[in-house]
């Protein structure tokens, strides 16, 4: 079960620290409601702080979606808690985010570049994509190339170009990095950060207003998301990009 985190105003008469299990589209979520007020001593958040994670750890939640100014990593640490992670939700967006941020600039697509320091299936689901939307692909990957180019060359008849050198890597109008690059300049038109530790900002997460309804306010909206998706309450293609001017250059995991 995933766990909730929502900073809530203090009420009088009300605990300082409640807990209860929530239905969010159709997924079961372990909710914390921690009060907090712009006059409560961080001496006292801590400890509710503690309090909350002690009840998630209860509960036997490992994964938790946080506020988005939520400071106390350290203390879910201590009871094997961590934040849900990103990185599945954001390499499923890895090729929309690229046409969006071509489309943005006016690009044609014509070669996109992508770099893996290994093949997955969100790798192979990204250029397979790219190959279907852009004129030609580039693909530096250690291994496992040569078969998906004869893959997509036979149920698509597309071409794959492999073992790019870094000027053609450095001259295509996007730039698509599942594992980092310090090798590269990365300048780029549209760069697509989709590997773990990168903190480029996604574009808006749009959802259908019919589920948008439905999402709790006051947590981290992609940990969210991430949590849904992975749970199969959201399916593919229900998360989509909106625009934003961080769309392009610089896109994150």
């Amino acid at each position: 079960m995933f766990g909730l985190w929502i900073w809530a105003p203090p009420e009088r008469g009300q605990r300082a620290v409640k807990a209860a299990e929530r239905m969010v589209l159709h997924t079961h979520l372990y909710s914390v409601q921690v009060a907090r007020g712009p006059r409560t001593p961080a001496a006292v958040i801590r400890r509710r702080a503690a309090a909350a994670a002690r009840k998630l750890e209860k509960a036997g939640v490992r994964r938790v979606v946080l506020p988005d100014d939520f400071a106390y990593g350290d203390v879910l640490e201590k009871r094997g808690i961590g934040a849900v992670d990103t990185l599945a939700l954001r390499r499923e967006l890895a090729a929309e985010q690229t046409c969006r941020g071509l489309e943005d600039r006016g690009l044609s697509g014509g070669t996109v570049a992508v770099s893996a320091d290994a093949m997955s299936a969100e790798l192979v689901r990204t250029v397979t994509e790219l190959s279907l939307r852009c004129r030609y692909v580039l693909l530096d990957v250690p291994y496992g190339g040569p078969d998906l180019a004869g893959r997509l060359r036979r149920e698509y008849g597309v071409a794959l170009r492999l073992e790019p050198d870094l000027a053609r890597l450095g001259e295509a109008e996007a730039l698509v990095l599942f594992a980092p690059r310090t090798d590269l300049r990365r300048n780029n038109p549209v760069v697509v950060e989709a590997y773990r530790g990168s903190e480029a900002p996604l574009p808006p997460l749009l959802l259908p207003p019919a589920l948008e309804e439905q999402l709790p306010a006051g947590c981290c909206r992609i940990q969210l998301l991430a949590a849904l998706r992975e749970s199969g309450a959201l399916r593919p293609g229900q998360i989509s990009l909106g625009r934003s001017a961080a769309a392009g250059n610089g896109s994150g995991a």
